[in-house]
């Protein structure tokens, strides 16, 4: 198997883009959240997109934006399982990572999944993070999500891109509790503005950083 058939792969069961990195790229990862950490005989990380409708950007309500990120976190979850239930017929074993699951790292005081999905997706090639620190496409901008897969499998890596944000900063001064001030996101800031206080029944209410952002759509997408 190479990295050609896997990625045929994954358009077939739905992503939009997809890329391969090495694991020697996720040498500065936190510890205990490298690659390496999760599965020690990973080589490399293979990671995925699916595009999120931009028009959900301009609603007025936010149920839209809320059930369609729920919605691909559920379907690039899927995805990554399909994947490594195909590698693993083929004799490599593979681990699917959570499209949208943290956890405390008390290291750092910061909640992470169990490898970054956006440091994978900019090791791989897809794009490059911006100062709002989402990652930023090429053919989407921002209006992606992640999946990932880790696998023991040596793949041909993808060219990592060139920086696409421009550091023009109109992020940082859109964002309404200034969580973008530092070179971290303050992430219970803008955690408990966004999703507001009611946990049982919340609403993504805010994505500024987003909309502002020159490159939100990326260009290439004709939007």
């Amino acid at each position: 198997m190479d990295s050609r058939q896997v990625k045929k792969k994954l358009y077939e069961l739905g992503a939009d883009l997809c890329g391969i990195a090495n694991i020697n790229r996720f040498e500065s990862a936190p510890e205990g959240y490298n690659p390496l950490d999760v599965m020690p005989s990973c080589r490399s990380v293979i990671s995925f997109a699916c595009r999120f409708p931009a028009g959900t950007l301009v609603c007025k309500s936010p149920v839209p934006y809320t059930r369609v990120r729920n919605s691909l976190t559920s379907k690039l979850d899927a995805m990554a399982l399909d994947l490594c239930i195909y590698m693993e017929k083929e004799g490599f074993l593979s681990v699917p990572i959570p499209s949208n699951e943290e956890e405390f790292d008390e290291n750092t005081g910061r909640y992470r999944c169990i490898i970054s999905q956006k440091h994978a997706a900019e090791a791989a090639g897809l794009g490059t993070i911006g100062r709002h620190s989402l990652l930023i496409t090429p053919e989407f901008g921002s209006m992606v999500w992640l999946g990932a897969v880790l696998t023991e499998l040596e793949l041909e890596p993808d060219k990592m891109k060139e920086r696409i944000c421009n550091g023009c900063n109109l992020c940082v001064e859109a964002c309404p509790v200034n969580a973008l001030e530092d070179c971290e996101v303050k992430q219970m800031d803008c955690w408990n503005y966004a999703f507001g206080e009611e946990k049982s029944n919340w609403r993504i209410k805010c994505h500024k950083c987003r909309d502002i952002c020159p490159y939100n759509l990326g260009y290439q997408a004709g939007i």
